[in-house]
């Protein structure tokens, strides 16, 4: 799995951190920092949810 995200889209809604802590985090003015760009299987529904969190839809997977 690899996880894209567009920051310069981020509108700072934190749903990606607390969907998945272990692929996104945010910086000191609260847009999304990718931690992980190719995470493994066992956080994919975490992804996924990460993405339905996401009210800009910066958050893509192939």
């Amino acid at each position: 799995m690899k996880v894209s995200i567009e920051s310069d889209r981020c509108i700072a809604s934190g749903g990606c951190v607390f969907a998945c802590p272990e692929v996104f985090d945010q910086d000191d003015d609260g847009i999304v920092v990718l931690l992980d760009p190719t995470p493994g299987e066992e956080l994919r529904q975490q992804v996924m949810d990460a993405i339905d969190a996401c009210p800009a839809a910066v958050i893509t997977v192939e």
